[in-house]
């Protein structure tokens, strides 16, 4: 089962915030944050709206429902079956390290 406050936190870092940014620019309190991240506490719909617009990805990944979405956009067949391998391949070794 993934862990929504693990994705928030990894979020967070990728865009080199703290949780007092965050919270300042979503409109809440820093323990706020610090609660989700920790799932001690679940964000109410209009907070998670408000997060998966702030970091740009859906309510579905926050969530856990949804894996994240490739583009294949301009590639051809050939390297759509590539990267298609090398998911495989590195789905592969997280199952082993699991």
């Amino acid at each position: 089962m993934v862990n929504m406050g693990n994705r928030l936190k990894a979020l967070r870092i990728e865009k080199n915030l703290s949780q007092a940014e965050v919270a300042r620019r979503i409109g809440i309190s820093k323990a706020m944050i610090s609660a989700y991240e920790l799932e001690q506490r679940c964000p109410s719909y209009e907070v998670l709206v408000k997060l998966a617009i702030f970091y740009n990805v859906s309510a579905d990944y926050l969530l856990g429902i949804e894996k994240t979405a490739i583009k294949y956009d301009g590639l051809s067949e050939k390297e759509i079956r590539a990267v298609m391998n090398i998911i495989e391949v590195i789905r592969d070794k997280s199952n082993y390290f699991d």
